[in-house]
């Protein structure tokens, strides 16, 4: 029949899914019906699509959780995934103080690639590019998963001296990176303007082939699809307002704006407002929030056959499937909380953009929009135990974030789960700013998109 974990049978026809009794025939209709497959397309084609069940529940939250999840974002969702899937807890809560994967998850520009420089780094999002190759199969859902490849500019002996070092420690550590000369680069995206009297000229390129974009959207839907047919419980339009705490200093749960939610483990994961989600607990969190700018183009016949970017000048490209040239630029030079940004940031970057790809000069842009990046002063993220027992995070990943979602979500689910770390995310803990054991990835990755 294909249940899930979260479905207990209780009797010779019932069942209960996520605490909700069933039938065994209701329940294996609908596990039919929500898987896709060809011969699902066609019969809910024949039918005109009337047959589809909501892709995942809405349901009240419950007065008491194993385990709640603050923030249903990329990195949120999967946790609950992980948990349910690799671990079997199921009785878990996601609450999201908004609309599912409405905040940074929604609003990045979609980049992944592993090609970092240290070995912490390496491992985590070589570990999260695995994940990526099989992530569509794995949900039953299409994440929309495109290796285009990404190609990281140099613009001087500086920049070419890093990112060959790049290089050749990724290819110590058995992950694909490859130095280019401004001919090859140009080979591989021909639009590429290699000339020698512009601004910041091209001296070379370092080419991950495995990089590339998926769809954010539905990364978010997928792994919510497959978490809630698991039985976790997501909860939107459900802000975080307090965190509770026993006599031991243990938390006992989190009050919202729906009434008090008891548990004895939360995990939060709520990129840039994690700092203020912390301190409800009295934990202060080295963190700053900037906002990050996007902007796409009007949309265009296929002319963009990779990822360009560019750590010199904080710019970065891809075309969209819909055909929209999708652009990036660095962090604010303030901390904020604003979703929008600077205008001068998208004008520098537009400029940039301009002058590595004359053919876009005429394009006209559709939509600038901007999302909260929580960052830490050495660039990685943190994830683990926190001094409060019971209360674990996830976060700093500045403007890298979406590409380590599913190795994220893993390794987090892990540590929530068992209560130690995984061993990949060990070297992540937030005792690493009282040691001094920092992963500088800062100078190392500049624009870490």
């Amino acid at each position: 029949m294909g249940f899930s974990s979260a479905t207990k049978i209780i009797g010779p026809a019932l069942v209960k899914v996520a605490g909700v009794r069933l039938t065994i025939k209701a329940v294996d209709l609908w596990m039919r019906r929500l898987r896709f497959s060809v011969f699902n397309l066609v019969r809910q084609a024949l039918a005109h699509n009337s047959g589809w069940p909501e892709q995942w529940r809405s349901p009240e939250p419950k007065a008491c959780y194993d385990a709640i999840i603050v923030g249903a974002g990329g990195h949120g969702l999967a946790t609950a995934y992980y948990m349910a899937k690799e671990h079997g807890l199921t009785n878990v809560a996601v609450l999201e103080k908004g609309w599912l994967g409405g905040g940074n998850t929604g609003r990045n520009t979609t980049i992944l690639r592993s090609n970092y420089l240290w070995e912490e780094s390496e491992a985590i999002y070589e570990h999260s590019l695995k994940l990526w190759e099989g992530l569509s199969q794995d949900l039953n859902y299409n994440v929309m998963y495109s290796p285009r490849g990404v190609m990281m500019l140099a613009h001087n002996t500086h920049d070419a001296q890093v990112s060959k070092r790049h290089v050749h420690a990724n290819r110590l550590a058995g992950i694909d990176n490859e130095w280019l000369t401004p001919d090859e680069a140009k080979a591989f995206c021909p639009i590429l303007n290699i000339s020698k009297d512009i601004r910041y000229p091209i001296v070379g390129a370092a080419l991950q082939r495995r990089g590339g974009t998926a769809r954010h959207d539905a990364v978010a839907w997928g792994y919510a699809r497959a978490a809630s047919a698991r039985g976790v419980d997501i909860v939107q339009n459900c802000e975080v307002t307090g965190i509770r705490r026993g006599a031991n200093g243990a938390v006992t749960g989190v009050d919202t704006s729906r009434g008090f939610v008891g548990a004895k483990k939360i995990g939060v994961v709520a990129a840039g407002h994690t700092s203020v989600v912390m301190a409800m607990a009295g934990v202060r969190m080295p963190l700053e929030s900037y906002p990050l700018q996007a902007l796409v183009s009007e949309p265009v016949k296929p002319m963009m056959p990779c990822v360009v970017m560019s750590n010199t000048i904080h710019a970065y490209m891809s075309q969209s499937d819909k055909g929209e040239l999708v652009i990036g630029a660095g962090t604010d030079a303030y901390t904020s909380y604003s979703q929008t940004g600077g205008l001068h940031i998208a004008t520098h970057t537009l400029e940039a953009i301009c002058e590595l790809f004359p053919a876009v000069r005429r394009l006209r842009m559709l939509r600038n929009w901007g999302g909260i990046v929580d960052v830490t002063p050495d660039r990685s993220p943190i994830i683990g135990k926190t001094p409060v027992p019971g209360l674990f995070v996830n976060c700093g990943w500045g403007t890298g974030g979406f590409k380590a979602t599913p190795g994220s979500g893993h390794v987090f689910a892990h540590t929530v789960a068992t209560g130690e770390p995984h061993p990949i995310a060990a070297p992540f803990t937030l005792d690493r700013f009282r040691t001094g054991r920092l992963i500088d990835e800062a100078a190392a990755a500049a624009v870490a998109h």
